[in-house]
């Protein structure tokens, strides 16, 4: 029988409309004022931190509708900024240095919702309001610490070859090695043009010295990759800070854009980046008289560093690895359950890892975290000075010789386990940065736009409603019931997705495929009148009409997907926003005007004898 569509055809539709409803329907919650508590390093909010809010909130007389306690954040819900701007001040005031206090807006979905992920959309920058950063990277820096891993290296080779020399040392822009003969000049100058090709290598047997020089390729890699690294670790720090879709990507040759959408404390986001630093791991001076180094007497080869508790400890300079090695990093308990870090590297850091712990089992090992703050000197060529901080983390032992998966030991509290395998887990900065920019867009600005966004989207969808119902009558009806089940789809789809955020690109996206989705049914119903008019019966016109244009429909749809897969490929930020809901659209679009029509189509007029059609 022609236009008869199967029940499983007709549960399909149904099923597919109502998970898209279900899914779409937390962004009609809206979202509420919020502060968030987490601890800073080496400390964790608990039940505890929890009931002292609580407390602190009510005494000051301060209503929040909310409060609950999840991966170790605290957050409060509030009706009003008011209130959340009090109790912002109230808890830093009284909580102190130990806790991070911010602010942050936070989705209204109710629990039965949430339990089966229902989220509602992310919002980018310019409709949630939110910060954004344009920061620096150091490449100067970047570029000393490539020297300074390669004079490590060239050391390890000689030795490793049992090349005698003196002193490896950087002078200049060059690094300088010196031997006691011409022969020995003449082995190293063998090796190691060999084992680094992107080096210039240049022999004075005069001074008895080997002097090793970047090219400018070498040199250009070193910049792109510690651009490219510095990009892949600060979007790891953000989200493990827990910071929703941010926006991380570069510009130009060394700067990096930041965004952070939702974030309503400047101060705070600030605070997130600068956690960003770096990890060495070194060994403790034993041997050395740390009473010595008290009094100023630190012997030449170490260096005199504190914890945060302020207890001194002597270490050597040479690193033995860098957190640049790590890919992955996780707390637990050892077989005393006392907290120790897991801790994962990747092939060449194994290899190093395992050469420089052989020798030293049984011996202390300190973890140090270094962190690099801009101050107001500026050098000879007019950059920023940095000031180096250093502060030790740990001291461990070495238990035997580690390969490319260890642990450490004697972290302290399972909190500070915690904190140390984020900060390892996220990365090491390759090279120190600055905030050369900061832009604020306020909440008020963001819920403008999404204002007009949402009457573009309205009014459009209105004008083409009352087309399509003076139009085409009842055929119009059965097209704005598909044109709605695809607007809901694409909202449902998009508060699926991982990482998708609606921009004001994104919305004209939307506002595109709202008159994509009318053409396809435009398309099938003028093809279903010229079947009419040509003579043809109600039942055959209509299953002409849906067959004849399915091609032409598909073949307009194919190429402008294509074009949207090409801009998201090749665009950035809004670009991409844009491409991901004109993809979503075109596939729901597809979806609703073909099959979700017809199966309407077949079930009000399909096997019947009808002499004529409302279209």
């Amino acid at each position: 029988m022609l236009n008869h569509s199967p029940l499983w055809k007709k549960l399909l539709v149904l099923f597919v409309v109502a998970i898209g409803a279900l899914y779409a329907l937390p962004n009609i919650y809206g979202e509420s004022p919020a502060v968030q508590v987490s601890g800073l390093r080496g400390v964790e909010a608990n039940a505890t931190t929890l009931d002292t809010i609580k407390s602190q909130l009510t005494k000051e007389g301060i209503d929040y509708s909310k409060i609950t306690f999840e991966n170790g954040q605290i957050l409060t819900k509030f009706t009003d900024t008011e209130n959340q701007l009090k109790a912002r001040d109230l808890l830093e005031s009284n909580l102190g240095d130990k806790y991070s206090v911010a602010l942050n807006l936070t989705p209204n979905t109710p629990d039965w919702l949430a339990s089966v992920g229902g989220v509602p959309m992310k919002l980018g920058l310019d409709l949630s309001g939110g910060v954004s950063f344009t920061m620096e990277v150091n490449m100067d820096e970047a570029i000393a610490k490539a020297t300074d891993g390669m004079i490590g290296d060239f050391r390890t080779d000689l030795r490793g070859e049992n090349i005698r020399y003196r002193t490896v040392k950087e002078v200049g822009s060059a690094i300088e090695i010196q031997f006691r003969n011409a022969e020995d000049v003449d082995l190293a100058e063998s090796f190691l043009s060999k084992r680094y090709r992107d080096l210039l290598f240049e022999e004075n047997s005069d001074k008895m010295t080997l002097s090793a020089s970047m090219t400018e390729q070498k040199l250009k890699e070193i910049r792109e990759y510690a651009l490219q690294q510095n990009i892949t670790i600060i979007r790891n720090r953000v989200n493990e800070l827990g910071v929703a879709e941010p926006l991380v990507q570069r510009q130009g040759q060394k700067n990096i854009i930041i965004e952070l959408p939702g974030v309503q404390d400047t101060a705070k986001a600030k605070e997130i980046l600068s956690a960003t630093a770096t990890i060495e791991f070194r060994m403790v001076d034993s041997d050395g008289d740390l009473s010595a180094a008290l009094n100023g007497r630190v012997p030449s080869s170490s260096q005199l560093l504190y914890d945060r508790d302020g207890r001194p400890s002597l270490l050597k300079k040479r690193v033995m690895l860098t957190g640049d090695h790590i890919v992955d990093a996780g707390s637990s308990f050892d077989e005393y359950s006392r907290p120790q870090v897991n801790i994962t590297l990747d092939s060449p850091g194994g290899s190093k890892w395992s050469n420089a712990t052989k020798n030293n089992i049984g011996k202390p090992m300190a973890t140090v975290f270094i962190e690099f703050k801009p101050t107001d000197r500026l050098d000879a060529q007019g950059n920023i000075v940095y000031e180096k901080i250093e502060e030790i983390i740990s001291v461990a032992t070495i238990q035997g010789r580690l390969g490319k998966t260890f642990r450490i030991t004697g972290s302290g509290s399972q909190a500070e386990a915690h904190n140390l395998a984020l900060l390892l887990r996220a990365g090491a900065l390759i090279a120190p940065i600055r905030i050369v920019e900061e832009r604020t867009v306020g909440p008020t600005l963001g819920a403008e736009n999404v204002q007009l966004g949402f009457q573009a989207i309205m009014g459009g969808f209105a004008l083409v409603f009352i087309f399509m119902l003076f139009y085409y009558r009842a055929f119009g009806v059965v097209a704005n019931l598909a044109l709605t089940a695809n607007l809901v789809l694409i909202v449902g789809v998009i508060s699926l997705i991982p990482g998708a955020t609606l921009t004001l690109p994104g919305m004209a996206g939307i506002v595109l495929t709202v008159g994509m989705a009318v053409d396809a049914n435009v398309l099938i119903f003028e093809r279903i009148r010229e079947e009419l008019r040509e003579g043809k019966s109600v039942q055959q016109a209509i299953h002409q009409g849906y067959d004849a244009a399915f091609s032409t429909i598909l073949d307009a749809n194919i190429t402008t997907l294509i074009a949207a897969i090409i801009l998201y490929a090749v665009g950035t930020g809004p670009i991409k926003g844009f491409a991901i809901t004109l993809s979503i659209g075109i596939i729901t679009s597809m979806f609703t005007a073909i099959i979700g029509t017809r199966t309407i189509v077949n079930s009000v007029w399909g096997g019947k004898r009808l002499d004529k059609l409302s279209i």
